[in-house]
């Protein structure tokens, strides 16, 4: 052996000695801990073992002997035996749970097979029955298969922990991940290539010394490790599947060695084609859903009492329905849902629809579309609600009289692969039903998966009812937005009306005043505009065009103070200062104009009403008063700013609603003091339209 691997060899395996020595005493240090708990005692037969192994290692480096090599093989047997140990240990539940254990029983034979098996050839090389070259090549094979064990332990134990204490387990599962896949590579580079390489082998011993601070992290988190370890059958699958990924590996490699050995001078060749084949079968099967399929019944059926992880498939399906919230995809996402239940590629959904009694289609997946409807009070339908069972066809076809008087529809029986009917029911009251086809891999379909589609099927039914209800709500509130601009159109086009009927009634009067002829062409240009602008409005649910600006107010005032002379009625306007708010000058005369009209129609002949403006702060206050009959406070408080509530026989109630509506959404507000008998006073106060006349620089400079 070469002075500098001899070197290299010795420099690795010491310090991994050293290191497993470190955590032999630093695990006795623990006091009667260690010597209390099996698991920790565990923990401190791996560290002697692992160091017992280290030094006969560096022996054998030393020496060279075969007697050397032989020991250094059967303690690095017995170290992996001490890992089985400590790894079952750590997955096996405590005394004092009475619970299953948490590893199928197959998985322990094998390990204990492999420690079994190593010891022998051992022996057998030691008593020379076997030749050193079989005693190798079945050497590294068997390495290859402890590692790979070992890995299917480690990702054992990280899936079944739970989560509250996978944060003690990381830096075990870590380190022995590190050192298993290193061993992987050891062994499957030498079965491949025929020969150990020296420089993986000789660096080994610098791997253990790397991981050597993760025990120790790991035992300084947890020095009673953990009991809080459950299997699922997630776990179990992706462990069962590993494990037999690991032996075709092994398999492939094994059959690659052997065309490699008798190949002549194209083994090489046919070694790599068959390798690079095995790998892509391997991947074929691993992303195959057919596969997946059977590996689930195979682990469900075998390995548990129960066929499902009832918490992972409701939170797989309550995910699955929650992923978007839109009718259009809802549908979809319930045949996933049920169908993933029982691997079934492809399905479809019948809902009734809105205002009929029939089923339909209204959503497919992977299944192509039937039109055919199904009558709400058919046998099947009827069968469905009054049972709740969900129906398998395969069943139906074979035994009949399982189902009573069932009658399956024609248009059913010509479906595709149609294979079982999950009712949606909810409150009593079936939503629909989901019909799906054939499973990827034969399935019983049970006590257990019956019940497992009804609750489906029931939480399902209450989402689409939801569903329902909330585009029925939508439609409900669209009609309501509709309804209530209709009312404010009519309440503007009343008072349209009351214009040009008082304008008509002027007419025979003053047909011959071209004074009164030019207001009246005025006013029935302003009509009509106004009249096109309430439909736009109406048909469009349109703004008023044109955006928030500044309105001068005592031109607005002016313009309400001259319309209601023309009407006969006096108003007091009082502006102390021109202030410009904030809003639309249309829809502002509109509100003002409005509370100017009912503070007239609410005093007598002769009676007084008011406007004044002024500045109060940073907004403007307009005043609408009148001496009229006033209102209660009772009305003001429940009843004024209500739709459809008026003191006025022929008061639709909209206008001080919409009014109302108006200035709060401009930031204002609206106060009312009133008292029956002595009049009403409004106050609007609206925000100011600030119009800048210096810069900012200019106000820095200043300052």
């Amino acid at each position: 052996m070469e002075i500098t691997r001899v070197s290299l060899i010795t420099w690795s395996f010491g310090l991994a000695a050293f290191g497993y020595l470190a955590l032999w005493v630093y695990l006795i240090s623990f006091g009667t801990d260690w010597r209390s708990g099996v698991r920790t005692r565990r923990m401190v037969s791996v560290a002697i073992i692992s160091a017992v192994w280290t030094v006969s290692c560096l022996l054998y480096a030393f020496s060279g002997s075969a007697l050397a090599l032989i020991t250094a093989s059967l303690v690095d047997v017995a170290k992996y035996g001490a890992w089985y140990v400590f790894l079952i240990t750590l997955l096996a539940p405590a005394s004092n749970e009475n619970t299953r254990p948490l590893l199928p029983s197959w998985l322990p034979a094998i390990c204990w097979g492999l420690v079994i098996t190593g010891i022998s050839l051992q022996f057998l090389v030691a008593f020379r029955l076997i030749s050193p070259e079989d005693w190798l090549r079945l050497l590294v094979l068997h390495g290859l298969a402890e590692a790979v064990i070992g890995l299917v332990l480690a990702e054992q134990l990280f899936r079944t922990v739970s989560e509250d204490s996978r944060w003690n387990i990381k830096p075990l599962c870590l380190a022995l991940l590190f050192q298993f896949a290193f061993d992987v590579y050891l062994f499957s580079d030498a079965m491949m290539f025929s020969r150990i390489d020296g420089d993986a082998l000789a660096v080994r011993g610098f791997v253990h010394a790397m991981t050597i601070p993760l025990l120790m992290l790991a035992t300084e988190r947890a020095r009673d490790w953990t009991s809080k370890i459950r299997l699922s059958q997630k776990a179990a699958f992706h462990s069962a599947t590993l494990l037999l990924a690991g032996l075709y590996l092994l398999f492939t490699a094994g059959v690659g060695y052997y065309v490699r050995y008798f190949g002549g001078e194209w083994g090489r060749a046919f070694q790599l084609a068959l390798i690079f084949t095995g790998l892509l079968v391997l991947g074929v099967l691993l992303v195959s859903g057919s596969m997946r399929a059977k590996m689930k019944v195979l682990v469900g059926k075998h390995f548990f009492r129960y066929r499902y992880d009832y918490r992972e498939e409701w939170l797989r399906f309550t995910q699955t329905l929650t992923e978007h919230d839109s009718p259009q995809t809802m549908g979809q996402q319930v045949i996933r849902g049920l169908a993933n239940m029982v691997e079934s590629p492809a399905g479809a959904l019948w809902l009734r629809e809105t205002g009929h009694g029939a089923f339909r289609q209204s959503a497919r997946w992977n299944l192509p579309e039937c039109i055919a409807k199904e009558a709400h009070d058919s046998p099947l339908c009827r069968f469905l609600l009054a049972s709740g069972w969900v129906i398998n066809l395969e069943e139906y076809r074979c035994y009949p009289a399982r189902y009573s008087d069932l009658e399956i529809p024609a248009w059913l029986s010509d479906l595709p692969n149609a294979w079982l009917i999950v009712p949606l029911v909810a409150d009593n009251e079936m939503q629909g039903f989901v019909i799906l086809a054939s499973s990827r891999t034969p399935i019983n379909v049970n006590w257990e998966v019956n019940d497992l589609l009804r609750a489906a099927g029931c939480q399902a039914a209450s989402f689409l009812a939801r569903m329902q209800a909330t585009e029925a709500l939508l439609e409900v509130r669209k009609f309501d937005a509709f309804n209530k601009m209709s009312a404010f159109v009519v309440h503007d086009l009343k008072n349209i009306i009351t214009q040009l009927s008082l304008m008509l009634k002027n007419a025979e009067r003053h047909r011959d005043n071209p004074e009164f002829q030019q207001d009246m062409l005025m006013t029935v240009d302003h009509a009509v505009e106004r009249m096109r602008q309430l439909m736009m409005q109406l048909r469009e649910g349109a703004t008023p065009p044109g955006g928030i600006c500044g309105v001068n107010l005592p031109d607005v005032i002016q313009r309400i103070q001259k319309d209601k002379m023309n009407q006969g009625r006096l108003i007091e306007v009082r502006v102390q200062d021109r202030l410009i708010a904030r809003g639309h000058e249309e829809r502002l005369e509109r509100v003002i104009g409005h509370l100017v009209q009912n503070a007239i129609d609410a005093s007598p002949t002769g009676g007084r009403v008011w406007i004044s403006l002024e500045r109060r702060n940073d907004k403007a206050a307009i005043e609408v008063g009148d001496t009229g009959h006033g209102m209660t406070q009772e009305f003001i408080q429940d009843r004024l700013f209500k739709p459809f509530q008026s003191t006025k026989d022929a008061g639709m109630g909209i206008g001080a609603y919409e009014s109302a509506q108006y200035v709060r959404e401009l930031g204002g507000d609206m106060q009312v003091e009133s008292e029956p008998g002595k009049g009403t006073c409004i106050t609007l106060t609206l925000p100011l339209f600030v119009i800048r006349t210096e810069s900012d620089l200019h106000e820095q400079e200043a300052a």
